[in-house]
């Protein structure tokens, strides 16, 4: 889709902004590029509701709203949980019911797949058979290495399932085998940064949820905003819950093609000062 910017007279009015983080306001680096950064700060410093909704962990969330002084609630685990940077815990949990879970590990047992399985503040793997999953599980922070029998089965908020089979089929394969409710996103491993030498694919199994779109029922009612007075701006799968339900949905210049295919507009990539551009525009 082709940029196209809104003449200063008829822009409507934006009181808040939600961004994912790795591929949007993450650079390949893994930090905030600093003119985004210093935009983003001074939006904030105008009343502009900045709010982070992502894929991540609270844990791994925690280092970008440091960044950003940011003391709004952010969207985590792709919307099963809303974490609190001023009480640093989730003010917000959903989790998955025992019968998901016994019939998740169940299907990665059969399937010889790596689970690694989650709660709030702590993770747990079964033993990376290779090097692919080796460097699967490198960056999760705090991964208790575990043997299948005992990994946690009660109050976990995400089961991740790594994978050599696409993401989309074993997505779909997994989603018949559990026949149960559950919020399902996938995503070959290579999308992040870190990971772009992996033949490895994820797919992760949460609560049942509005994925991303959780953020607009927050912004609602806490703070009274309406999803048309949102922009929310993401480039990848898990983002478009968010982009479909805020008023102005924007896709990042590096993201996958059903996402620019269906955002109102594209900017620039995650390595340019995209976001500072059209915070300016549209907060000014």
């Amino acid at each position: 889709m082709r940029e196209v910017r809104i003449p200063s007279v008829i822009r409507r009015s934006y009181e808040a902004i939600l961004l994912d983080l790795d591929g949007t306001l993450v650079h390949e680096g893994g930090g905030i590029r600093p003119r985004n950064l210093q935009v983003l700060l001074a939006a904030q410093e105008r009343g502009v509701r900045v709010m982070l909704a992502t894929g991540r962990s609270a844990g791994g969330a925690r280092d970008i709203l440091e960044q950003l002084e940011n003391r709004m609630p952010a969207l985590v685990f792709n919307g099963a949980g809303l974490y609190c940077p001023e009480k640093d815990r989730l003010i917000e949990e959903r989790l998955l019911s025992n019968r998901v879970v016994e019939r998740t590990l169940a299907f990665a047992h059969e399937e010889k797949l790596l689970p690694v399985v989650m709660r709030y503040g702590a993770k747990f793997g079964a033993a990376p058979r290779d090097v692919d999953e080796e460097e699967a599980v490198l960056y999760l922070e705090d991964l208790v290495v575990t043997p299948w029998a005992e990994l946690p089965r009660e109050f976990l908020i995400r089961i991740t399932l790594f994978s050599r089979e696409n993401s989309a089929e074993l997505a779909r394969r997994l989603d018949r085998a559990l026949d149960l409710p559950v919020y399902l996103t996938d995503f070959p491993l290579n999308t992040l940064p870190q990971h772009r030498r992996s033949r490895l694919s994820c797919v992760d199994i949460q609560p049942p949820c509005r994925g991303k779109g959780e953020a607009l029922r927050y912004l609602l009612e806490e703070h009274g905003i309406e999803p048309e007075r949102v922009v929310a701006v993401g480039d990848a799968q898990n983002d478009v819950p968010m982009i479909r339900a805020a008023g102005l949905g924007v896709a990042m210049g590096n993201a996958t093609p059903e996402v620019r295919r269906l955002a109102d507009r594209v900017i620039g990539t995650n390595e340019t000062d995209a976001i500072a551009e059209l915070v300016e525009e549209l907060f000014p």
